[in-house]
């Protein structure tokens, strides 16, 4: 016959093991948590910003760029929406926003620059229209 003993586990003390939480809590049991201030902001709670409306106004302008041409008229406040969730995102780290700002930013700039080299393209094609005219009449 097989005698089985019963004991009570062993503590974590018993089994060399560290233990977590020593001491007597330091919180009322039903009060509120407390609130870590990193730079101003709580924890966990990041200022609101435009970035989302920045960057869905990029996109629009990109593509409004290339369907008739007058994306730079979205561009240009996407560009300062962005510039100002980039001032509030940079002064809180892990801000969720930053990404979205960033790419809102540099899709703006895209814009603007395809839409200044368009505008060189159509002048330089207009003068280079002129000067063939002129040099068939000629």
């Amino acid at each position: 016959m097989i005698e089985i003993e019963l004991r009570p586990p062993l503590t974590m003390e018993e089994k060399g093991e560290q233990q977590w939480f020593e001491g007597i809590p330091t919180a009322e049991p039903n009060s509120a948590p407390e609130t870590v201030y990193v730079q101003g902001a709580p924890m966990g709670q990041f200022t609101q910003t435009n970035a989302m409306l920045a960057l869905i106004l990029s996109i629009v302008g990109l593509l409004a760029t290339f369907i008739v041409g007058f994306g730079v008229l979205l561009a240009i406040p996407s560009l300062i929406l962005a510039n100002g969730a980039l001032t509030i995102t940079n002064g809180q780290p892990g801000h969720p926003d930053h990404g979205s700002a960033k790419a809102a930013q540099v899709i703006s700039w895209i814009n603007i620059a395809l839409t200044i080299i368009g505008i060189i393209i159509i002048i330089a094609s207009s003068i280079l229209v002129l000067f063939v005219s002129i040099a068939v009449m000629g």
